[in-house]
């Protein structure tokens, strides 16, 4: 069962991009390789039950089970110490990948209260896009009546563009909603 937006990236978007950068090969043409959603979980350090419920969110919204990232230094005014969990994190690729971008791009981020676009500063130089959201409410999966918090995450849309234009021109003609003005925080 193919996604209609990988679909549409194998119709319409790969011929585009091609046209536009003026490609000679078919293989560089950017295409999406990742996608990697954190969440980060500073709250963890005192309170363990805190990574389980919130693992249990990122598995309902991601169809996958999260993997927990631990620190790799120490600080002692955050009373953090080297190997202690700070977060979770779980990387989507293939169908997973493109059910969860379909997902976010026409129920996930439609649902966000206020939203006038994403803005285009979240590229990393090399192609790649990241977003925060506030809190996890906006995905439909999640019932409010089950959360013990609101807890924010990040999705990072690693793609093999080699520039930030590629990247945005990718992500742009997949249908991300990027803000038309430059500036301010989106989500």
């Amino acid at each position: 069962m193919a996604s209609g937006l990988r679909s549409r990236y194998e119709a319409a978007v790969k011929g585009q991009l091609r046209e536009r950068f003026k490609y000679a090969n078919v293989m560089q043409v950017p295409r999406i390789e990742k996608v990697v959603v954190n969440i980060g979980m500073g709250e963890a350090i005192g309170n363990g039950k805190a990574m389980d419920a919130a693992a249990g969110d990122l598995a309902t919204i991601t169809g996958q089970r999260p993997v927990v990232t631990r620190s790799k230094k120490a600080i002692s005014n955050f009373r953090l110490r080297i190997g202690m969990p700070i977060g979770l994190k779980v990387t989507l690729r293939g169908e997973r990948m493109w059910a969860f971008l379909e997902k976010l791009l026409n129920v996930v981020l439609p649902r966000i209260r206020d939203f006038q676009g994403l803005s285009d500063r979240g590229f990393d130089g090399r192609g790649n896009y990241s977003l925060g959201l506030r809190e996890q409410l906006v995905f439909p999966e999640i019932e409010y009546d089950k959360i013990d918090r609101l807890r924010g995450l990040e999705i990072t849309i690693v793609t093999s563009a080699k520039t930030d234009e590629e990247g945005r021109e990718l992500l742009k003609a997949l249908g991300m909603p990027f803000r038309a003005a430059a500036g301010g925080r989106a989500a």
